[in-house]
């Protein structure tokens, strides 16, 4: 499509997307083949844009022409038009062993932050059979998370904001059992209250958080004392060991000691001798 200035002959630039998509987060390959495929109508915001599933069966519908009926697919926002385009797209993905991550689809149908992007890059790699390096370096959780550890801590959501944000009506509406969608919000409250602790580690002053006795003690370096069995071992390797042939030992103290060897004398021999061996000896 011509630009306005273009029509003018102020830009001699063509584009085939009327507007440029609002923070597309595609690779330029991905756009560009995306523009190849002529689409119906030029996706401006991808989030919304892919939700119903309808251009995603007509990008199908370029590979597959004899297995995906546009007629058949309807673009519109509700809820039922979106189910049953994404029925008909499972069918489809069912029919020819494709395998897309279920909470890819998941999310580009909740309208999840990067989940319609990176859907696309999948698909992309699926019929093209090309790689290309992702462009997400962080871990993808579908949430609001990045976006709020952007803002000052004043902008930030509080707990039933975030429930509101990161969990949609949609969600409710698709999958309505209690304990799932109550597993859900506690996930969300638990990410929020571990955002809010590390507020106030960062930031304790503006939570009007004191400090401890103990913090605000002065601590001093202590002094190391020895433990008992420190000093025997330092005393038992001050003292040298006196060899056999030495003859003076230096104590402690500077004082001299002359050792003295003294012989043991030896031990009588002595003959314990019974009754019955004396009358014997007797009457030799």
């Amino acid at each position: 499509m011509v630009l306005e200035g273009a029509r003018e002959g102020k830009l001699p630039l063509l584009m085939s997307y009327s507007t440029s998509p609002r923070r597309a987060g595609l690779p330029r390959t991905v756009l560009r083949w995306l523009q190849s495929l002529d689409l119906s109508f030029s996706p401006t915001h991808f989030r919304r844009d892919f939700s119903n599933g309808y251009l995603i069966a007509e990008i199908f519908s370029w590979y597959y022409p004899e297995d995906i009926q546009m007629r058949s697919f309807e673009n519109g926002t509700s809820l039922p038009v979106k189910l049953s385009n994404w029925s008909q797209l499972g069918k489809f993905f069912a029919k020819r062993n494709l395998h897309p991550i279920r909470e890819l689809i998941d999310g580009t149908i909740h309208c999840k932050p990067g989940a319609a992007e990176i859907f696309l890059q999948d698909i992309y790699t699926m019929l093209t059979n090309r790689r290309i390096k992702h462009i997400q370096d962080e871990e993808i959780d579908f949430t609001d998370s990045n976006y709020q550890d952007k803002l000052p801590m004043v902008a930030r959501s509080t707990a039933s904001r975030a429930i509101k944000t990161n969990i949609k009506l949609t969600e409710i509406m698709v999958e309505p059992n209690i304990q799932k969608n109550r597993q859900k919000v506690n996930a969300i409250i638990n990410m929020h209250m571990q955002r809010r602790q590390l507020e106030r580690e960062q930031v304790p002053e503006r939570f009007g958080i004191k400090k401890t006795l103990g913090e605000r003690a002065i601590r001093r370096p202590s002094m190391i004392v020895p433990s008992v069995s420190t000093v025997k071992i330092q005393k038992e390797k001050s003292i040298p060991v006196p060899s056999v042939a030495s003859t003076e030992i230096r104590g402690k103290t500077g004082v001299h000691f002359k050792t003295v060897q003294v012989k043991q004398a030896e031990m009588p021999f002595r003959c314990e001798l019974n009754s019955g061996t004396l009358n014997h000896l007797k009457e030799l």
